[in-house]
């Protein structure tokens, strides 16, 4: 049997009605490349455990939350671009009910990626696009605290951005 993917969001931020369904679509579409990936799933906080549903959330909202969010939770203070919550990867134990995984929460500014994207000269829903790969990588445990590792997970959304056809020069 197949896994199942069950992914919502919310977007709070009025300033930016993004296609959900369409950027939910993206976020499956690049898990199924992920999780494609031997040496990526392998690594990843699922390996090893017996699910048949992934599930986990998107926020869209501000830097004023996210702000507040670093604050509360992080004790960071200063605004974020994305603040991944990775539930099951952070997890000592692995929780999982009747098959299903949640893997967490991913948090976006849609008003950073908007001045990212301007920034970097880029389309702002490959931006997002971008950031939701980055998120998703979180939320199955990679981190980038060296410099090899950071590396590795910006390659690794690259290559799964190009393999979905969301290609921006």
């Amino acid at each position: 049997m197949a896994t199942k993917y069950l992914i919502f969001s919310e977007n709070i931020f009025p300033d930016w009605e993004i296609d959900e369904k369409k950027f939910i679509n993206i976020a499956k579409k690049l898990l199924k490349y992920y999780l494609s990936k031997p040496d990526v799933f392998e690594k990843s906080a699922l390996y090893g455990h017996d699910f048949d549903k992934i599930s986990f959330d998107f926020l869209y909202c501000d830097s004023i939350k996210t702000h507040e969010i670093n604050r509360e939770y992080r004790n960071k203070d200063y605004p974020a671009d994305i603040i991944t919550f990775a539930i099951f990867a952070d997890s000592e134990e692995k929780f999982i009910f009747d098959g299903e995984i949640n893997l967490g929460e991913v948090i976006i500014a849609l008003d950073k990626v908007k001045e990212e994207a301007l920034k970097k000269s880029k389309p702002e829903e490959y931006e997002l696009a971008f950031l939701i790969s980055h998120g998703i990588l979180h939320l199955l445990g990679f981190d980038h605290q060296s410099e090899d590792d950071y590396n590795f997970v910006i390659t690794l959304q690259n290559e799964a951005l190009k393999s979905i056809g969301i290609i921006y020069e």
